[in-house]
């Protein structure tokens, strides 16, 4: 896989490398790096990777390399500098899910596409240098595999008290405010939360889009201070090598696990308190009728 031009590697790189040593440092200065014309051309490289349907316009990246890609980003281009681009409506398709249930899905067309790949390929190193070791989802070097080899190996240590939490409507219910104040806490630069409330304000009142470029990054934002609380839980109840606690959260799905142990009963009830007070303050509601508490079967001597 072909990796980004080396000068926009070197600064996703620098910004990770700051982010991480002075984690109450404020970023100024990134909208002239989400404008710039190798930036928007690699996040154009990512997009047609990619591939996907054509958005509300209709146009295709066929059409689009038929005009020229140069002429394209660099129109692109001046809407930012001048900041009076606006992002097209979503098309919105219905893909079925396994049980039965349809799935809504948002297609941005291929020039907005571009801005939030642009605006993600700068804002991706400052958060994924806060992101937590228990979120897989949509983040790089993660996987889903590697989320099920972290709750097996948990499994193994005796943690086999399941909490099993399923999110209501999770990525459609995401508050836009809540989103811009987390994204204020890491960057100074009016530009950047101006172009980032824009394209929150285009899917609608709230809700982050599924199909939008940005919008992993933005849910995985969203949820790190419950990342951060259940990582709090694991270091107050760590003994040498050992935890009574650890999770796993891919998206909106989220696995917690506790030992099992009698003498750990109070816990389970600790951290699904502690868990519920975090999912409140963000205003994420919890579907009960598919959450689910199990006790895997262990015997103790």
């Amino acid at each position: 896989m072909r990796k980004a031009p080396i000068r926009l590697q070197d600064l996703r790189r620098r910004l990770y490398i700051k982010a991480k040593a002075e984690p109450a440092w404020r970023f100024w200065g990134l909208y002239v790096h989400v404008c710039k014309r190798e930036t928007l051309a690699e996040a154009y490289r990512m997009a047609k990777a990619n591939d996907g349907a054509p958005g509300i316009d209709g146009v295709t990246f066929q059409a689009v390399e038929a005009g020229g890609v140069a002429q394209f980003l660099e129109r692109l281009r001046e809407e930012l500098v001048q900041r009076t681009y606006r992002p097209q409506p979503a098309r919105k398709v219905e893909i079925p899910k396994g049980n039965g249930k349809m799935r809504q899905l948002s297609i941005p067309s291929i020039r907005d596409r571009v801005v939030q790949g642009a605006l993600r390929l700068i804002l991706e190193p400052i958060f994924e240098a806060e992101f937590q070791p228990g979120s897989f989802g949509y983040r790089p070097k993660k996987s889903a595999h590697a989320a099920i080899q972290r709750v097996s190996q948990a499994i193994l240590e005796g943690k086999t008290y399941i909490i099993d939490l399923d999110l209501r409507s999770y990525f459609d219910t995401v508050k836009h405010h809540i989103v811009l104040e987390k994204v204020a806490r890491r960057v100074d630069d009016d530009a950047v939360l101006w172009l980032l409330k824009v394209l929150l304000e285009a899917s609608g009142k709230q809700g982050v889009p599924q199909g939008g470029i940005i919008s992993p990054l933005l849910s995985n934002l969203y949820l790190n201070e419950v990342d951060k609380m259940l990582e709090r839980a694991k270091v107050v109840t760590r003994h040498e090598r050992w935890t009574a606690v650890e999770y796993a959260r891919f998206a909106d799905d989220m696995v917690i696990l506790v030992d099992s142990h009698p003498r750990q009963q109070w816990l389970r009830q600790a951290v699904e308190k502690r868990l519920r007070e975090e999912l409140a303050k963000l205003q994420v509601e919890v579907n009960e009728e598919k959450s689910r508490k199990v006790e895997l079967c262990v015997s103790w001597v």
